[in-house]
This record gives structure tokens, sequence and C-alpha cells, in this order.
């Protein structure tokens, strides 16, 4: 049992990649070659002597091939226990005929799917005569090999070779240990599909999600932890996990962790004047937008450049030269960018450890989807946080109405507060963070750490005062009590952003019109945990 000679194999594929030259190889060893529709027209045109799986069940393929290979003379072959006296002795009564390999891909539901293709079509691409046939070889696969994904055909005939046409158990068990994946991930295509496109369930009572290994990683969040990254199968946009690493080290499980939230940032900011985001532990440390790159990130730098050292940088548009000889100035972990000029990359090539990721575009913010968190017992799943105002969205609340540059500065610090740990609170003015405060248990110390952070700025680049003085100030919730905005006050803010919905509203209103603010409500909070 442990080497098995392959006398026979049926072949079913959709995606004919290398198809011709896994048959020809297996007609040099000697292998018999069953075949169905296209399959068999491809192998015969290029000369292989090929039988037809209708010769081998006496039925003909029927209804527009839905019904071929469903037969026992199929399944009898993949699924017969061989050192079974009984199900040998089934297999001669019936004249069933043993199959030992089996190659099969499926009809490509997810990309027929992805073309948009109406409902009767998509149903039609849903494969059922080859997910059988994978999980009868798959099931028996002491006896029977399986072969789903072309990438394997080398290895197959390798192993052919090398045993004078048998292979190992332990080559057929990784076989069907990825061919029971790959039913499992088709069928979860095929799950999701009905229950969100088709029924319209954002939750349904039960929920199939399939990934695809991209890589294994150094380690997790700490050494002491193993990881990875995979790509879920179903995915339509691209993101950090897409990039091409230009160079520098291999990236870990907190370099792709902050990487995505520098980008995801970034992205806010495509089709306007360049931005430059700085993060550090998944949290913004500066970020700023101007009329180019460099002072982007010049600005974005002094917002906390203490933190910025061995952070993550992210840019809405190609990286240029000047740019990169400046961000190499500081220790850099890793920079993304949907694009880089040769001169930048030159730049960024005498840092060999730093790692240069370029993106095809940039994300999505707007775009919908579902998010994750893993809980003892248990799976979170919510909708992505892809809520955004627009200025008709927002509501005056005070006395005083914010001016165009107030509000300009407003609606900037609460794109950066949506990215920021809560409670956040972010201070900006002129299109460039001030201070930014993140992840503490209350808004008051939140506030409190931006002005911090924006007066040992000053102090470092000797301005005259803090760029909290004048700026607007977002909070990702509202203020429960007024100490919070009180406390922005003093930082100097002139003008705040937050979504209101307190039952101390009145009283944070009453303290802002006190002070001389101009206050605006979203209606919409941005936490994030």
């Amino acid at each position: 049992m442990a080497e098995i000679t392959i006398k026979r194999a049926l072949l079913s594929v959709s995606d004919k990649s290398g198809l011709v030259e896994l048959g020809q190889g297996l007609a040099r060893l000697g292998v018999e070659l069953v075949s169905t529709g296209g399959t068999a027209k491809a192998l015969r045109d290029a000369g292989l002597a090929v039988k037809d799986v209708s010769d081998l069940t006496g039925f003909p393929e029927m209804m527009d091939g839905r019904v071929k290979t469903l037969h026992p003379m199929v399944h009898g072959g993949l699924l017969a226990v061989r050192d079974n006296p009984e199900h040998a002795q089934a297999m001669a009564d019936h004249a069933i005929g043993a199959i030992d390999l089996v190659v099969v891909n499926l009809y490509p539901f997810q990309q027929t799917v992805a073309k948009g293709a109406e409902r009767d079509e998509v149903i039609e691409n849903i494969d059922i005569g080859g997910p059988s046939m994978v999980r009868s070889a798959a099931k028996n696969h002491a006896f029977v090999t399986i072969i789903t994904d072309p990438a394997d055909y080398a290895a197959l005939l390798g192993q052919l070779g090398e045993k004078g046409g048998a292979t190992t158990l332990d080559f057929r068990k990784a076989m069907a240990a990825k061919a029971f994946a790959a039913t499992a991930a088709y069928d979860s295509a095929i799950s999701q599909w009905f229950a969100r496109v088709d029924q319209g369930e954002k939750f349904p009572a039960r929920r199939a999600v399939a990934s695809r290994l991209v890589s294994t990683l150094r380690y997790g969040e700490n050494p002491h932890q193993e990881a990875a990254l995979y790509v879920p199968e179903t995915l339509h946009g691209t993101g950090i996990a897409q990039a091409e690493q230009i160079q520098g080290k291999e990236l870990s499980y907190n370099n792709y962790n902050d990487a995505a939230a520098a980008l995801e940032l970034a992205a806010e900011f495509a089709g306007g004047d360049p931005a430059v985001v700085i993060v550090k532990h998944a949290n913004p440390c500066g970020v700023a937008q101007r009329g180019t790159l460099l002072e982007a990130w010049q600005d974005a730098l002094a917002c906390d450049s203490v933190s910025a050292f061995g952070g993550i940088v992210a840019t809405n548009v190609p990286l240029d030269g000047p740019t990169a000889e400046a961000i190499c100035e500081i220790f850099t972990e890793v920079v993304v960018a949907p694009g880089a000029d040769e001169a930048a990359r030159a730049a960024f090539a005498r840092k060999k450890n730093l790692r240069l990721m370029i993106t095809d575009g940039l994300p999505d913010p707007r775009r919908p989807g579902m998010s994750e968190v893993v809980i003892a017992g248990g799976l979170l799943v919510q909708d992505r946080d892809n809520g955004f105002v627009t200025p008709d969205m927002l509501k005056v609340v005070t006395q005083r109405a914010p001016t165009e540059q107030e509000l300009k500065d407003c609606l900037f610090a609460w794109t950066v507060a949506k990215h920021v740990k809560s409670n956040a609170i972010v201070y900006a003015r002129d299109g460039a963070t001030a201070g930014i405060g993140a992840g503490q248990m209350n808004r008051r110390d939140s506030a409190r750490i931006a002005a911090i952070k924006a007066r040992e700025a000053a102090e470092q680049y000797g301005w005259d005062a803090p760029r909290t003085t004048g700026s607007a100030v977002a909070s990702d919730a509202f203020f429960p009590f007024a100490d919070g905005l009180l406390a922005a006050v003093e930082a100097g803010a002139t003008a705040v952003i937050q979504p209101g919905g307190s039952i101390r509203d009145e009283e944070v209103i009453k303290a802002a019109d006190e002070a001389g603010l101009a206050m605006v409500f979203t209606g919409m909070r941005h936490f994030r945990h």
C-alpha cells in the first residue's frame, strides 16, 4: 500500500494549463488516460490516446454535461479498498476497473461571479461531478492519487519517474489534504455567494470563509508566537498583502499589521495632494498633506519625530528621490507607496534592511467588507468601518460656525482620528497633524497627551508656539464630559469635530460657547480597538 503504481488516470480539468505536458508524461509511463469533454479533446489534439469516460461507464454524457462521471463505474473505481476481499469481489462482479490517479480542477465559479455573470450562468458554474471525484479519490488516498492544482503536475511526474511509475503514501496524503482544502474553499465561495448575493444575508446561520497561504512569517506579534500571512479566496481588492517587495528583509507580523494601517490611512487621501502617513504600533503618529511629497514628509515627521523612529511610512502618490532621501535620514522599517521612481529606489537601496513595498494603486477606503475579531469561544464579525462625512453632513451646534479653514482642518483631523486607536484625539492645522493622543482609557488624557507631544515638537523645532494653537481637534467619540474639551481649549484649539450624542451634550456645547469655539457634530462614531 505504501507505493501504488499508476496504471489508469482520469483527467477532467477546467484550467488546462500544463495538461498536455502532464498527459504526455503519463503516456510515456504507459498510463491509460480516461477523460471527459474538453479535456479529452485537448489531449487528443496533442496526439494522445484517450478513452472517453462514457466508454468506461457505458452511458453517454447527458444533460449538457451535468451528468458524466456520477456513476458506479467511476466512483467504484475510486472508492474501492483494494485489499478488502469484499470490495475486490464487487469490482470483479461488476467489471469495475480501478482508477489510480485523478486529476481534476473545478468549474471557475469564483471567476464567473467576479465578471458579473447573471444568476443562471453562476449556477451552471457550480461543479458537482468534479468535487465528487476529488472527495472520493482523496478519501481513498491509501490507493488513489488526487491532484487538484496544476502547480503539482511537475511534482507528480517527478515522483512517478523516481518511483518507477508509482506514488508514495506520504505524497498521496499530502495531495489528499490539499484536495479537501480545495473543495472546502470551493464550497465556501458558493455558500457565501448564495448567502450574501442571492439571499441578501449578511450574517447567515453558517459562515464559511476560505483563505490561501501566502507565506509563513518569522514569528508573530512576539517571538514565542508563530504566524503566517493568508489572503481570502474570494478577495476582489488589493492591499499590503498584494504589494511587491522591492528590497529589504522579510516582513514580520507587526510590519504587515502596521503597514496595512498606514496604507489604509494614506488611501483616504487618494486623488488629492501628496500625503504622508507615519505609523507606529498601528497608530498614526504624523500625517500631512502638502503641495509636494517632501513637504508632506517634513510636516508629518514634525508632529512626533520621536515616535516616527522605527516606524512605517505610507504615501498616496509615487515616491520621488528627494522624499526618499529624507526618509532615509531616520530609521524606518517599511515604506509603502503606489510607485517609486528610479531616484527613490536608488536612495532606499543604500538602506538594505529597509523594506520597500510597491502597491498596485490604493485600497478603496469606502469599499464594503467584514472585519473579524477572535474572542474566547467565538468570533466577532462586523462591517468594516467605511464610514465618512462630508461638509453637508455636519451640524454646527455652537454659536460660532467654523471658518472655511477651520472646517478643512476639522475634516482632516476627523479623517486621521478614524484610524487612531480609541480613545482618540487628533489636533490638526493647515493640513497636518499637530498632536495625536491614542489608546487612552479616558478622552481627557488623550487630549492632554496630544497637546504634550505638540509642545515637545515646538521646543524641538524652535517654533514660537505649538501647532495646536489655532488648530481643529477631532474626537473619535463624543465628549462625555466637558473636561476633554477644556483640555483642547488649553492646547489652543479653536474648532472641534465630534460625533455628539452624549447625555451631556448641552454641557459640552455650553463650555465650547464660553471658550469661543466652533463645534460641529458628525453623527458618526469611529471607535477603533
